[in-house]
């Protein structure tokens, strides 16, 4: 059976990578309606297409904006609420950027390019999520924040990526414990290393190969934006480890 039948979702950063496999992904479980955001609309035309072949009764919505602008963001949440009929059921806040390669130690890090990641990292989920809610406080639904191990651990280097990474996971426990006495969870998921044209661009002197691929790691976002997830907030879950052994811990220390 499908997991994500009547669903409706918005994903950001869907051009390539991490998000059009979640694009491919959900389309695949019977989404109804799939609202994919880049600053990229042609590569978001060829992402539709494909969930087309996939699913061809799938509603594909492509949105060109930028989520480090607040007016493209009030723009893409207002878009996809009008077209979705006010419904929108699951939120992957997916974007971001590395900021300048080769990475800069913070001393040397241009203010300018800190504020940009800074602000499509973090403020862009920030503002996706307050603007989204209204659509899915009564109804519920399920916002998943994609992190990273440099999101955890300060790694030398990553500079403004990792920093806004720390405060991606600490907004969302914030916003699950906020919104706890409602039907919208939040959680985060750290995909581990994929084969991406940004972690090449971060780590070009390392091989690829080693990384996973992308439609590899889907799994978790599937099972956090289906209603078997109904019960878990707040969590932080890594995508290539055991996942599923930390839901039964979860559900376990719920009884």
């Amino acid at each position: 059976m499908k997991q994500l039948s009547n669903k409706k979702v918005l994903i950001t950063g869907a051009s390539e990578g991490l998000g059009r496999a979640l694009a491919l992904a959900f389309a695949r479980e019977d989404a109804e309606a799939i609202a994919i955001v880049s600053r990229h609309k042609e590569r978001l035309n060829k992402v539709a297409d494909e969930i087309h072949e996939i699913a061809p009764s799938t509603k594909v919505l492509v949105l060109a904006g930028d989520v480090s602008l607040p007016q493209d963001v009030e723009r893409i949440c207002a878009t996809t609420q009008q077209a979705f009929d006010g419904t929108i059921d699951v939120l992957v806040n997916n974007a971001s950027i590395i900021g300048p390669t080769p990475m800069p130690y913070l001393l040397d890090y241009p203010l300018e390019d800190f504020h940009k990641v800074v602000n499509t990292n973090l403020i862009g989920p920030f503002l996706m999520i307050r603007n989204i809610l209204p659509s899915m406080i009564e109804s519920g639904g399920s916002i998943i924040n994609v992190s990273s191990d440099a999101g955890v651990i300060g790694y030398p280097g990553w500079g403004a990526y990792g920093i806004s990474k720390f405060g991606l996971e600490g907004m969302s426990q914030t916003w699950a414990s906020e919104l706890e006495d409602t039907h919208v969870r939040v959680n985060c998921v750290d995909p581990g290393n994929m084969n991406t044209a940004m972690h090449r661009a971060a780590e070009p002197d390392e091989d690829p190969e080693q990384w996973a691929d992308p439609s590899s790691v889907v799994d978790i976002f599937i099972f956090l934006a289906s209603d078997a997830s109904k019960a878990i907030t707040g969590q932080r879950f890594l995508a290539q480890e055991d996942w599923k052994k930390s839901i039964k811990t979860i559900y376990h220390a719920q009884q």
